[in-house]
């Protein structure tokens, strides 16, 4: 299993073919969606050929978005997804509140992952991030968080962005992967948006198609800069205890080593 996953794709949970050609395109996680890719007559249908497909091993990590926990058909996805050999965790959408996980992780043996996407969930960013240790991670869902607030430039998102960052890592989380980039033509648009991302804590993105999954994934490794930096603050870290300088005037704490070996650690990934 990939110890920090950058790239995570979305794919309909009703269109099985779509969701086979997904598994073979390289994407650390594949996100079969039960949610809002689906509509309500093919809710069903989705969920049988998701059961289907997960009753056996996948060859890359698997998650589910199942439906809203305060609608009609979450406690039949979530039933359904218990005890699949094939999923690797299940996406809880549009959480509010801690207790929405609790029963989620009483409902069903997976690792769980919370997405935000209103205002009342980003005010509960760290008790829902606190919430279970079945809680793996959080994440924002930013179109509808956009529509909730009425947010009309992008900017505008950055401080919930934020909270979210601060939230994972209070409660001893991953940092949080980034939300989706709509336009699936603007690869460009993606770029900017992924550097501006990981300038703000992010680690990796999710993805509505293939075409994105690389240049998520060139944003978030490391540079040879940065590989070369690491290096010399984990080298120095072995020599002495406690902070200390770098030649080059810098000073450096345990905090900062451990930032550092989490970037060399990325480095297996690179070609």
């Amino acid at each position: 299993m990939i110890p920090f996953p950058l790239t995570w794709l979305y794919v309909p949970g009703d269109r099985p073919h779509v969701v086979a050609k997904a598994l073979a395109c390289g994407a650390d996680v594949v996100v079969i969606d039960l949610e809002d890719a689906v509509a309500p007559d093919r809710k069903e249908y989705a969920r049988a050929a998701t059961v289907d497909l997960l009753s056996e091993p996948q060859p890359v990590q698997v998650h589910v978005r199942v439906n809203g926990t305060e609608g009609p058909w979450a406690a039949a996805d979530l039933r359904a997804t218990a005890g699949l050999p094939g999923v690797s965790g299940v996406r809880l959408p549009k959480v509010t509140s801690a207790d929405e996980v609790v029963r989620a992780a009483e409902a069903t043996g997976h690792r769980l992952y919370a997405l935000l996407e209103t205002a009342l969930g980003i005010e509960h960013a760290h008790a829902i991030a606190a919430a279970h240790p079945a809680l793996r991670g959080i994440s924002l869902g930013e179109a509808d968080l956009r529509a909730d607030l009425g947010v009309r430039d992008d900017a505008g998102l950055d401080w919930c962005r934020s909270r979210v960052v601060v939230a994972a890592r209070a409660a001893g989380l991953a940092p949080p992967p980034q939300s989706v980039h709509p336009d699936i033509r603007d690869l460009a648009g993606l770029a900017a948006s992924c550097a501006h991302g990981r300038a703000l804590g992010f680690l990796g993105r999710a993805a509505i198609h293939p075409r994105q999954l690389p240049i998520i994934e060139r944003a978030y490794l490391p540079t040879e800069a940065e590989l070369e930096q690491a290096e010399t603050i984990v080298k120095a870290a072995t020599t002495e205890r406690g902070a200390q300088a770098l030649p080059d005037g810098r000073f450096i704490d345990a905090a900062v080593v451990a930032a550092a070996r989490r970037t060399l650690s990325s480095a297996a990934r690179k070609p």
